[in-house]
């Protein structure tokens, strides 16, 4: 198999840009609007009506002639005839004259003849004579034309663009989508991603370990951040480690999915086979990052599907899929800004460092008088995942630093805030 040129080892920028350089965007969808939430629109949708498609009421009260109560007062009220009751989803087909007025509910069309609304909260019913069919309502104070009236496509006139392509559909959005006709939307595809695992060391976690064997952790955390970043899950079962086993899943997998990740077997061990699956099977791009936790990371393609390999340590696996996967699973399903929010924040301790690596450790940013610190949390062990479920961030370390002060500022990825969102 052609191999495209590769790189043993990248600083972090180069490989993100040079892995999310192989990652496309996948190709539209039609679904039901009410299945649309946190999606992608794939291009721009109109409406087919005025919102609102009538002139209505904003108010329970009364729908008049403004001129009728000009000058009301307290001292000096005016009193007017109820013709009419008009509740929302109702219609009334007279015309208001002067003098008259129009019992409405939120909602309800606004009848020929009226062009204001008084909340009943502002007026006083007064009691009918017994054998009297007339009600009377009292109004102390003027009401100007157009007080409490939505407007005939006050919101969206036929036609308009309503939602633009490239927006992701939230809950206001799938409103919106509801009240303009659009019932079926155009949307990009959400990315089959394959999680698939290797070691002869991993067991069900039904089962209890023996001495040697471990519970398969990384599957179930992979998977629960993969349908985080909005895609859908094709989990693998665990496989062994033989180089044919090896290649037998990646080519199930390749055919299946969109994109393909593994956990373990990338470093170059007797019996880590990953890279050399990737090279007799499709292109590799890089097989190892500048970084700590989770250097050994091997990329590529198998059967034109993207592929990423991961280290098998879970805190490794988990900030290698946060840092890199993610971004590729949200370019897949149409989004346009890929990175989480940095923010900078002052240190609350000293960090050592090994030169030439850029460190990501588990930290937790919060407001000092105003301030951000931060300061790490937990065992920065690549192996425990205790100190991830506890931070709110990642500490981003240089690679030319070897020792950062208490004081000094630096970047934290918000890993609690999604793409997009100012910090």
């Amino acid at each position: 198999m052609r191999q495209t040129e590769t790189h043993t080892e990248l600083s972090f920028d180069k490989a993100l840009e040079g892995w999310l350089a192989h990652i496309e965007r996948l190709d539209p969808e039609i679904v039901a609007f009410s299945k649309a939430l946190g999606r992608i629109l794939a291009r721009d949708l109109h409406s087919d009506i005025d919102v609102s498609p009538f002139d209505n009421s904003a108010m329970d009260g009364f729908a008049l002639r403004s001129d009728d109560i000009t000058f009301a007062t307290k001292g000096s009220p005016v009193d007017l005839e109820v013709i009419t009751c008009i509740a929302a989803g109702d219609y009334w087909e007279g015309e208001l004259q002067s003098g008259q007025v129009a019992r409405i509910m939120t909602g309800a069309p606004i009848p020929t003849g009226a062009d204001t609304v008084v909340k009943a909260e502002d007026t006083m019913p007064l009691p009918c004579a017994a054998d009297s069919k007339i009600d009377i309502v009292r109004f102390s104070l003027p009401s100007p034309k157009g007080f409490n009236i939505r407007l005939k496509g006050e919101e969206i006139e036929a036609g308009e663009c309503v939602l633009k392509q490239g927006e992701c559909l939230s809950p206001a959005a799938i409103g919106l989508l509801a009240a303009t006709g659009n019932a079926q939307v155009p949307v990009y595809r959400q990315p089959v991603v394959g999680i698939i695992s290797t070691g002869e060391e991993l067991i069900p976690v039904t089962e209890l370990p023996v001495r040697g064997k471990i519970r398969n952790t990384n599957s179930h955390s992979l998977a629960a951040q993969a349908q985080a970043a909005g895609a859908k899950v094709q989990q693998y079962e665990n496989i062994s480690d033989t180089l044919d086993d090896t290649m037998a899943a990646f080519k199930k997998a390749s055919a299946e999915c969109d994109l393909i990740i593994s956990s373990g077997g990338v470093s170059v061990g007797d019996f880590d086979f990953v890279e050399r699956a990737v090279r007799q099977m499709g292109d590799l791009h890089f097989t190892s990052v500048k970084m700590r936790p989770g250097k050994p990371q091997t990329t590529g393609t198998i059967g034109g599907t993207p592929f990423f390999g991961l280290p098998g340590n879970p805190a490794s696996a988990y900030l290698g899929f946060e840092l890199f996967i993610r971004p590729a699973i949200l370019k897949m399903a149409g989004h346009t800004l890929l990175r989480r929010p940095v923010q900078s924040a002052v240190l609350e301790h000293d960090i050592k460092k090994r030169l030439g690596l850029r460190y990501f450790m588990r930290g937790e940013v919060d407001l000092v008088d105003g301030q951000a610190v931060v300061r790490l949390v937990g065992n920065q062990s690549s192996a425990l995942l205790s100190s991830l479920h506890k931070a709110n961030c990642l500490l981003v370390l240089p690679e030319e630093k070897t020792q950062l002060n208490a004081g000094c500022t630096i970047d934290c990825i918000r890993l609690d805030i999604e793409e997009g969102v100012k910090v």
